[in-house]
């Protein structure tokens, strides 16, 4: 299937049916350009946060991370689609990953207002990407080509609004664009697989999710060590800091053994679920990197480098953890579960805000999160014949 002259495959979708696919060294080569743009949308998160200015430092998080995981999604279900692994796929991949380090370089000017350098990162990742999706159409059959040439369009229009987006002076016109462009984005995939849909391969993309889900984690685990080693010589005691430790390990590790509880490729068993699976991650990976900010606020109003309340810290702690379990509950747990299982994750989401009320740092989100756990071992998720057979877990 090579020419002899270029080397090249030709760009055939990929059998969702193929057994034993798994995530491509490329993909995970990947992916690590990515861990630097999480990691540095989290510190300018912990930074505002740990300043009181709350609002302006959610509301620029919420912008960049949107980028950064629209940036992950459309390659990743362009690649379960029509990975060829030649050499200009990965010549275009690595591209886009210039693209996302451009990006990543310009988060802390985003944070105030000059979206400049993100967006010449997001030209570089949308020209890739569209060249991709030409190159698809070559080789698709007729009814693929036209959601291959739909997204290829719909990337290059949307990309245009994203120049035209610095024109406009930072303020509330400004998130105002931002949230309109944003939903034309993410509808540029309903645009053109309205009639005909590109193959995914549901063990693959949900393999990938996972993975990204622990590129997040890891950013919690890393930033409680990094500021516990930056703190140590700024207390008195090592408790709170060895207890605040503990307890995000703790934490940490709930959220992954919840997260990977559901048989996550049921959830992508049509186009209206893979949109809604795919869509719904934008929350459970903010919200779990999100949590890494807080961790790091914590230690800052222990350390005195902060003018929080006690109340305002666990706040930054508990409520992404909520939105993780939401989120994951909604799109992963819910429909893979029974009444117990589906009672007890969402009222762990619930009980976490009540955090704030003690003296010890996410002692209560701990010892929910423990509890969920226990809760999920003890009931499996329900076998699919279940399912099929009564229509929802009971």
């Amino acid at each position: 299937m090579t020419t002899p002259r270029f080397r090249l495959a030709r760009m055939l979708p990929r059998d969702p049916a193929q057994t034993h696919r798994t995530a491509s060294t490329l993909e995970l080569f990947f992916d690590l350009v990515f861990v630097v743009a999480v990691s540095t949308a989290a510190v300018q998160l912990h930074h505002a946060m740990s300043h009181g200015d709350f609002v302006h430092g959610i509301t620029s998080y919420a912008m960049v991370f949107f980028a950064i995981w629209w940036a992950w999604m459309n390659f990743t279900w362009f690649a379960t689609s029509f990975d060829t692994d030649d050499w200009l796929y990965r010549v275009t991949t690595i591209v886009q990953m210039g693209g996302v380090l451009i990006l990543a370089a310009g988060i802390p000017a985003a944070f105030h207002g000059d979206f400049t350098v993100p967006v010449i990162g997001y030209v570089v990742m949308r020209i890739a990407m569209i060249t991709q999706w030409l190159r698809a159409s070559r080789s698709a059959g007729p009814e693929l080509r036209t959601a291959t040439i739909r997204y290829a369009g719909g990337i290059a229009a949307v990309q245009v609004l994203w120049v035209l987006f610095l024109l406009i002076p930072a303020g509330p016109l400004q998130l105002v664009a931002f949230v309109v462009f944003a939903l034309i984005e993410i509808g540029v995939p309903v645009f053109a697989e309205f009639r005909h849909q590109t193959p995914w391969h549901p063990h693959h993309i949900t393999e990938r999710y996972g993975l990204f889900t622990l590129i997040v984690l890891g950013e919690s685990l890393l930033a409680s060590a990094n500021a516990i080693i930056g703190a140590l010589d700024k207390v008195d005691a090592l408790g709170p800091l060895i207890a605040i430790a503990v307890l995000t390990l703790v934490v940490t590790a709930s959220l992954w053994w919840i997260y990977f509880w559901p048989p996550h490729h049921r959830a992508i068993t049509t186009f209206g679920r893979s949109l809604r699976y795919g869509y719904t991650h934008y929350l459970v990976f903010a919200a779990a990197a999100a949590f890494s900010a807080g961790i790091e606020v914590e230690i800052d109003v222990l350390t005195h480098e902060s003018h929080l309340t006690t109340l305002q810290a666990s706040l930054t702690v508990s409520i992404p953890i909520a939105l993780f379990l939401i989120g994951i509950w909604w799109i992963g747990i819910r429909d893979n579960a029974d009444r117990v299982v589906n009672t007890v994750v969402p009222l762990g989401a619930l009980l976490v805000l009540l955090d704030p009320i003690l003296p010890i740092p996410i002692a209560i989100t701990a010892a929910v999160m423990v509890a969920i756990v226990v809760v999920l071992v003890i009931r499996p998720p329900v076998p699919r014949d279940s399912l099929s057979t009564s229509g929802k877990a009971s």
